[in-house]
């Protein structure tokens, strides 16, 4: 990667479609910053988006791109399913009262075009119909859902490009300043605990019709990046997706991680479904998820309700906080 993270001290509602797919654009850039106060920026489509000056009426259609928005200082004016949003992003809440402008993959164009926003902030997963009609709303900038190859950099080169269009360099600043001062913290803490080189397999699951499915982040995954930046060694063998690292197993997939693994996960009180991993869960009776070594020695890890595991930052700095509590436990 290109990061300097840590170089110099030493980052969907059915649980398994929370996310979608990404794609292949280029990384986003900021084309032009005129002296009038006008900007022109190029977004990850390789759409030239203009703007009279910075925006200050935004609206997010991902729930990623609404965490940037909030982690900047910009109230959004409207957020795609605020309930979802407030169900799963506790970790950078909701400010002031947005409008609810629909789904996150369709979201309401007369509810967005009611708002009269300076700019719309989509992803590169939003559908290229519905893009098209936002464009005739307002300028709209898209942002690169995912990259397999690069997750930090393209979570921190977005958070930079979303700063340029709303005025807000200074704060994206200081986010890239704490987030790594929070890597650093944690994998020293986890060093201290004699925790550094562990294996870990951070997941989440679902159950549909008494069935479990189970989705690892791998080591290509936002998540997986940033344990690899802790210090730890990601557990899953199995290779993801190309844009967000994830793969998919079941039970019976677990058996194959190594047997010190340390087993992660995050769910919600407010999704029954998304918690089949917890005491009390489907799982408690199955053989084979009792037999799995990390079970059995309690090295199973729930950490905290409302950390988005495809958001920003700030999800990423509650992540880790999460998990080296967790992890260092007595």
């Amino acid at each position: 990667m290109k990061r300097h993270l840590l170089a110099a001290a030493t980052a969907a509602v059915a649980a398994l479609s929370l996310s979608a797919c990404g794609t292949t654009e280029p990384a986003a850039d900021a084309k032009d910053t005129k002296p009038s106060g006008a900007i022109t920026l190029t977004d990850a489509s390789g759409a030239e988006v203009k703007l009279d000056g910075p925006a200050t009426k935004v609206v997010g259609t991902e729930w990623n791109v609404v965490e940037s928005l909030l982690s900047l200082g910009v109230e959004p004016a409207g957020v795609a399913d605020v309930k979802g949003y407030e169900l799963w992003n506790t970790a950078v809440p909701l400010k002031g009262e947005p409008k609810d402008i629909g789904t996150r993959g369709e979201p309401s164009m007369d509810t967005v075009a009611s708002l009269a926003p300076d700019l719309i902030v989509a992803t590169t997963d939003l559908p290229e119909a519905a893009v098209k009609q936002l464009r005739d709303v307002a300028p709209v900038l898209q942002v690169r859902s995912a990259d397999g190859a690069g997750q930090i950099d393209l979570m921190l080169d977005n958070l930079d490009l979303i700063a340029k269009a709303t005025g807000t360099e200074d704060k994206a600043g200081q986010a890239r300043e704490q987030f790594d001062a929070k890597l650093a913290e944690g994998r020293k803490a986890l060093d201290e605990a004699g925790l550094a080189g562990d294996g870990i397999a951070f997941t989440d699951g679902y159950v549909t019709s008494n069935q479990v499915s189970v989705r690892p982040y791998t080591g290509t995954s936002l998540i997986g990046e940033v344990n690899t930046e802790l210090g730890l060694k990601n557990a899953w063998k199995m290779k993801g997706d190309e844009s967000y690292g994830l793969a998919a197993t079941d039970v019976e997939g677990l058996t194959k991680l190594p047997e010190d693994t340390h087993f992660a996960y995050i769910g919600s009180d407010g999704d029954e479904n998304s918690t089949p991993f917890a005491e009390g869960g489907v799982l408690e009776d199955n053989a084979v998820w009792k037999s799995l070594p990390f079970v059995e020695s309690g090295d199973v890890h729930r950490l905290d309700d409302g950390i988005w595991m495809f958001g920003g930052p700030g999800s990423m700095e509650a992540y880790v906080d999460s998990l080296v509590q967790a992890l260092t436990k007595k």
